[in-house]
């Protein structure tokens, strides 16, 4: 029951956000919290603490009523089921006219509707936008972007991973004639002449370095993992050495998933996996990681956790695992949407049992926050 309060409370707050409030996933988890305190079978009770989260401004009351009548609607009866939960349609089952426009494109949270009933593919996928073409969007918090910009946040995404594979390491290799001057192997090759006559040159000498990436892809990662999924998909085809992994009640690999160009192909073969939108157990899902693929960290491995942090399971598990990979890997970096609020305090359980094992806690609610983590991915 737990699951389909909190999968219909997310198909409700996708529903306010296509009629224009600005719902993210923080209002989103203050919802779920608040049916634990609500008694969900007096639907005037539902109305108001649910308006409570939702509503901040008194000119988003009306949009928010029409959400809520078409929405939370009493089955055809006129009785409830045995739980007392008000039966929610599915987000193409509203009709009100008021609340969805005429031809207004489905943004379901299923994973196989992603895209759907948009335009159809052109060139290439991975092609590049102009640098003016993103300022209005880096900063935008994906939360808010809707079905229908899957591509054109797809482009900025494919240049946002090829700057991170791109990024050069500290070390450097010997080179003829270009770079910067090697002291050390200058002076070795002129020790016996009264002046430097031939310099040694150095580069920087790129180190293969691997990417784990484990993604969260439960019912409260439901507004931001489509657009983190994006960012999987175009790591995967930029970067040499990249593992790619989902997780909700359990951990998925998804490496060959991700491989191809175009990224509606890849959604439909995630489709396979039945695993979306459910509970959270983060440690369950890293101990099974460490089970089954523990050869994919090493000294030279970056591991990369997108996640809220909102973990059903048992923190010590948590931490006990991530201390096992943190033993083995180069770094652990640790994404969450959440980071993006300014008023976001890591309280929760399984949050604060990770904090102490990694080595760098940044957002992952924006463009600007996944271009930030090229400063992060080195050894």
């Amino acid at each position: 029951m737990a699951r389909e309060l909190s999968a219909a409370v997310a198909r409700f707050a996708t529903l306010l956000r296509r009629s224009g409030l600005p719902v993210t996933l923080v209002e989103v988890t203050d919802a779920v919290r608040a049916l634990d305190h609500l008694d969900i079978a007096d639907r005037r009770e539902l109305y108001l603490g649910l308006r409570a989260v939702f509503v901040t401004r008194p000119e988003e009351v009306p949009p928010f009523d029409r959400c809520f009548e078409a929405f939370w609607r009493v089955a055809a009866n006129g009785e409830e089921d045995q739980s007392g939960f008000i039966p929610a349609p599915s987000l193409e089952d509203v009709e009100n006219p008021g609340v969805v426009k005429s031809g207004q494109k489905r943004e379901a949270l299923a994973l196989d509707s992603w895209g759907e009933d948009e335009a159809a593919e052109s060139g290439d996928p991975l092609s590049v936008p102009l640098a003016s073409e993103a300022e209005g969007l880096v900063n935008q918090d994906f939360s808010t972007f809707g079905a229908d910009q899957l591509d054109e946040l797809l482009k900025l995404t494919v240049k946002i991973a090829r700057r991170l594979a791109h990024r050069m390491s500290r070390r450097r290799r010997p080179v003829k004639r270009r770079g910067r001057v090697d002291l050390r192997r200058t002076l070795r090759a002129n020790l016996t002449r009264g002046d430097l006559i031939e310099l040694r040159y150095r580069e920087r000498k790129r180190k293969k370095v691997r990417l784990v990436l484990l993604c969260d892809v439960s019912g409260s990662m439901d507004l931001y993992s489509r657009f983190l999924l994006q960012f999987l998909f175009a790591l995967q085809n930029v970067f040499g050495r990249v593992e790619t992994f989902i997780f909700s009640t359990r951990l998925t690999r998804v490496t060959e998933f991700l491989r191809g160009r175009s990224y509606r192909q890849v959604l439909r073969r995630l489709t396979d996996v039945r695993d979306w939108s459910g509970g959270t157990r983060i440690g369950e899902s890293l101990a099974q990681f460490n089970r089954e693929w523990p050869h994919l960290v090493d000294r030279r491995t970056i591991v990369i956790v997108l996640s809220d942090g909102w973990d059903t399971g048992e923190p010590d598990v948590l931490a006990s695992e991530l201390l096992r990979i943190k033993r083995r890997a180069a770094r652990v970096i640790w994404l969450n949407p959440l980071l993006g609020n300014p008023s976001y305090e890591p309280l929760t359980r399984g949050m604060a049992a990770a904090l102490p094992l990694i080595d760098d806690f940044a957002a992952g609610h924006n463009l600007a926050a996944l271009r930030d983590l090229a400063g992060k991915l080195h050894l």
